[in-house]
C-alpha cells in the first residue's frame, strides 16, 4: 500500500463544471486528472494500480457517459465509477447503475453529497483490491499442489470422506489422509471449513446455497 492520495478523473465537456469540481476536490487532498471528452480520458489509459476514481458526465460530444462505461469495461478497467448529470432521468440511471456504476448524482450536486460518493466508490473499489489480492494469494498456493492433492482437496470441498476418496482414487485412506494434511499446510488452514471457503473463493466448487 501507498500514501499517495486517490486520483479522480473528472470527465465533463462543461469546463467551468470541470475547474470548480476539481478545484474543490484538490482543497479536500485528492489528485485531480481534468477531461473534456471520453476520448481524452482514453489517451491517459487509466488502470487500477492506483485508488483512483471517475466521476463521468452523461451528455458529452461524441462517445457519451454509458457508452464510455460500456468501453472502459470491455478494456478490463475496473475504476469505480461515479455518474454526474444533468439530466437525471430513471432509464439513464438504472443503465449506468445495472452496468457497475457506484453512484448516480444529479447537477447540481451539494458538495458533502458529492464527497461521500467518492468516499464510498473508493472504499468499496480498496476492498475489491484486497479481496483480489487474498485470491491471488490463494492461487499461488493452489499452484503449489500436486495432481493428487488437487484431486483429494476439490472431493474434500465437495464434503466425501476419506474412505470415499480412496475407493475413488484407488489409494488407502492412510495415503487420503497423508494428502489432506498435505493440502491444508500448503493453504495454512486447520479446518475443512476453511478449505471449503478457499474453494468457493476459487471458483472450483458452486458458492454455499446456489
Amino acid at each position: 500500500m501507498t500514501n499517495v492520495s486517490p486520483l479522480i478523473h473528472i470527465v465533463d465537456d462543461d469546463a467551468s463544471f470541470r475547474t470548480a469540481v476539481g478545484d474543490l476536490l484538490s482543497a479536500c487532498g485528492y489528485r485531480v486528472a481534468l477531461h473534456e471528452s471520453a476520448k481524452d480520458l482514453l489517451k491517459t489509459s487509466p488502470s487500477g494500480d492506483e485508488p483512483a476514481c471517475i466521476l463521468l458526465d452523461v451528455q458529452m460530444a461524441g462517445m457519451s457517459g454509458p457508452q464510455l462505461q460500456g468501453h472502459l469495461a470491455e478494456l478490463g478497467c475496473r475504476l469505480p465509477i461515479v455518474i454526474v448529470s444533468g439530466h437525471g432521468d430513471i432509464p439513464t440511471t438504472v443503465q449506468t447503475i445495472k452496468a457497475g456504476a457506484e453512484d448516480f448524482l444529479t447537477k447540481p450536486v451539494p458538495k458533502e453529497q458529492l464527497l461521500e460518493a467518492i468516499k464510498r466508490a473508493l472504499a468499496r473499489y480498496e476492498e475489491m483490491r484486497e479481496q483480489d489480492s487474498r485470491t491471488a494469494v490463494l492461487r499461488s498456493h493452489f499452484s503449489r499442489l500436486t495432481p493428487r492433492e488437487r484431486e483429494v482437496f476439490t472431493l474434500l470441498v465437495r464434503g466425501k470422506p476419506h474412505k470415499q476418496i480412496a475407493h475413488v482414487l484407488g489409494a488407502s485412506e492412510r495415503t487420503i489422509k497423508m494428502h489432506r494434511h498435505n493440502v491444508m499446510q500448503k493453504f495454512e488452514v486447520q479446518s475443512l471449513a476453511e478449505l471449503a471457503v478457499i474453494a468457493e473463493r476459487l471458483g472450483l466448487v458452486p458458492l454455499s446455497g446456489r
